[in-house]
């Protein structure tokens, strides 16, 4: 009996699919819900598990691309049975050569692939190993970190063995590629007589004061250790087993080098070479690219090829908002427990703008442009792995206090690293801060899929004529970057001017005119 494997439905507008990678081989025994292979849409990747156990028949190659609903390949669920039924042969070999202690360990291998950790994430960074290529590891125990272009995660044992690794730090990895290996006989294999099986546990007894943890830091511990440039050898964990806690690298201090009191006579001679050539120091210093800023930089490089983009600019006196923040911003505090800021009156306008301006909050899909009848603002925040764009879901129904707690909890999870793919995913306008790093002017870049973005800037006080009067007042330079192929000048010109009278008479927004 054969189970017809075939691509299921993806999205509403995606009708084909292309085979990318096939991690088994036509022939292979494979197991239920077992990754076979990589299918790739216009818009993702994403893996294609076994729907039963038995032999894998590949009907469709890699590079192939197939309708949605068409055969990928077959599996031949007979053979399961006979499968299994071969391996109780060797049993009556007690006794034998050492020929028969490695075919067993070469049948319990376990292979660890990179498990999947996000719709939108393709690849992951091995960060770090917690344990050496040949220690003994048990199930579940943490024995590597892995950073994807989100967050970082531990990555724990599937097997109790010998940990064989195959990739090396900083190598690059797909979701679904091979790690490491686990011998999981290989601890059986190496004792061959009765004498040394007692070895085992006397060798134990000593590491059981210290283990994988002890010394090892944490995600976020390993981060600030980094910032402060102190190496986590160097700090006393506290936490579980010795681990290294954010907390304890908090209040970790830069060890003071130590004074060369004792150092030869032989040794002062070349001093005065050291400071001469420490006056003109040349040092380079290389790094590997993050998962988050190689993605950023793939986005970026997209967005500036496959959008006819602009930007168009206007300028706001800031006066009038900030004249009522200082009005009421004491009695807004203490009544909802959270800042009167300038994001909350900017989010405002915006989604007050789009609703005139349906175009601005659209986006193009294919030969098709998809409108939004809400608002999902993005709000561009600098995080300590590189700039995030968590999302303010329906802005347009939410109060001021409701649009400033909000930004503060994503601001929040965003420094600690801990926002979701959920909570990044899915606006339909962006507004970005550039102001608040002294920006000036700028020509902010699109986030995609989305079609337009608009940029604050810093407020500088300038003179303008106002009444036929030069007065100095607080400005502010406001643009937008837009996508010319859905939305024309008239349109981006009138959201903007439309942006610039709300701001400028902020009681326009309590009543809606």
């Amino acid at each position: 009996m054969s189970k017809e494997m075939r691509v299921p439905t993806v999205g509403e507008s995606i009708s084909e699919v292309t085979v990318g990678q096939w991690f088994k081989k036509d022939g292979d025994l494979v197991q239920l819900d077992e990754v076979l292979c990589e299918l790739e849409s216009d818009k993702a990747t994403f893996e294609f598990p076994s729907e039963a156990a038995g032999v894998l028949r590949i009907k469709a190659q890699e590079g192939d691309t197939v309708e949605i609903g068409g055969l990928i390949c077959l599996i031949e669920e007979s053979a399961t049975a006979s499968a299994p039924a071969a391996t109780p042969a060797p049993a009556p070999v007690a006794a034998a050569a050492p020929a028969a202690v490695a075919a067993t360990t070469a049948a319990s291998v376990k292979d660890m692939i990179v498990p999947t950790v996000g719709e939108s994430i393709t690849e992951v960074t091995l960060a770090n190993w917690l344990k050496k290529d040949g220690d003994l590891v048990t199930l579940d125990e943490i024995i590597a970190e892995v950073d994807s272009d989100k967050a970082t995660f531990e990555l724990p044992a599937e097997a109790t063995g010998i940990l064989r690794q195959v990739a090396k730090e900083g190598d690059v990895l797909e979701i679904g590629g091979l790690i490491c290996r686990i011998e999981v006989g290989g601890s059986v294999a190496s004792p061959s007589g009765a004498t040394p099986a007692p070895a085992a546990p006397v060798a134990a007894a000593p590491i059981a004061t210290e283990n994988y943890a002890t010394g090892h830091a944490s995600p976020a511990a390993a981060k600030i250790l980094a910032e402060k440039g102190i190496p986590a050898t160097t700090v006393a964990g506290t936490g579980k087993d010795g681990r290294v806690t954010k907390e304890d690298a908090l209040g970790a201090s830069v060890p003071a080098p130590a004074p060369a009191t004792s150092a030869p006579s032989s040794v002062a001679a070349p001093s005065p070479a050291v400071t001469s050539s420490s006056a003109g120091a040349r040092g380079i210093r290389r790094e590997k690219m993050s998962s988050l800023r190689k993605t950023v930089s793939r986005r970026l490089v997209a967005v500036k090829n496959e959008t006819a983009m602009l930007t168009t600019f206007n300028e706001v006196n800031m006066k009038p908002i900030m004249d009522l923040r200082s009005k009421f911003k004491d009695q807004f505090k203490e009544k909802h427990g959270v800042g009167l800021g300038f994001m909350s009156f900017f989010t405002k306008a915006v989604c007050v703008a789009l609703k005139e301006w349906p175009a601005v909050n659209a986006q193009i899909d294919g030969n098709e442009m998809v409108f939004h009848d809400f608002c999902d603002i993005s709000v561009a925040v600098s995080a300590p792995k590189g700039l995030v764009v968590p999302v303010i879901r329906n802005a347009e129904n939410l109060s001021f206090d409701q649009i400033e707690k909000e930004i503060v909890r994503l601001a929040g999870k965003a420094r600690d690293n801990k926002l979701s793919i959920e909570e990044m995913t899915g606006g339909t306008f962006t507004i970005t801060n550039g102001g608040v790093f002294g920006s000036m002017m700028s020509t902010p870049i699109i986030n995609a899929p989305q079609s337009a973005i608009l940029g604050m800037h810093n407020i500088v006080e300038r003179p303008i004529a106002e009444n036929g009067q030069v007065v100095i007042r607080p400005m502010m330079y406001l643009a937008l970057s837009y996508d010319h192929r859905i939305i024309d000048g008239r349109e981006s010109v009138s959201f903007l001017v439309r942006v610039k009278q709300l701001l400028e008479d902020p009681t326009r927004l309590m009543f809606g005119v």
